[in-house]
């Protein structure tokens, strides 16, 4: 299915600008329509409002040197990259978003168990689990 909506422009009295999903230039990342969904499911099931976004973020930690940071968060901050897969808006810091550059965020089942999975192709190592990673 393609995205036809267009990038809201931002102005200095506003929020920074909602950039649609996956065909908006400037996308760090990209959510499968699977990880939109049981993103959708956690925050409805954890009874956080429908109007916060999705925080994605890269910290240093982890048995890799960094690790993915997934959490939900009222507004954005006035640095965010803004973007929307589906009525889902997603935030993500200028420092994690160069870390994220092109990556792909699934939502998987698999031997481990189920769990969001993060195809970073800056990525030059991961940990066991994926959960951590070198770059």
């Amino acid at each position: 299915m393609e995205n036809t909506q267009q990038p809201t422009p931002a102005t200095p009295e506003t929020e920074p600008a909602v950039v649609a999903g996956a065909d908006a230039p400037d996308t760090p990342i990209q959510l499968t329509p699977k990880a939109v969904q049981m993103i959708k499911i956690t925050r409805d099931q954890e009874g956080i409002d429908a109007a916060f976004g999705l925080r994605v973020a890269v910290r240093g930690g982890g048995c890799s040197g960094f690790e993915y940071a997934l959490d939900f968060d009222e507004v954005p901050r006035d640095s965010d990259h803004v973007l929307e897969f589906d009525g889902l808006r997603v935030f993500i810091d200028g420092i994690s978003a160069r870390y994220l550059e092109g990556t792909t965020i699934d939502y998987v089942l698999g031997k481990s168990g189920a769990g969001f999975k993060f195809n970073n192709p800056k990525a030059v190592g991961t940990c066991g689990c994926g959960s951590s990673f070198a770059v």
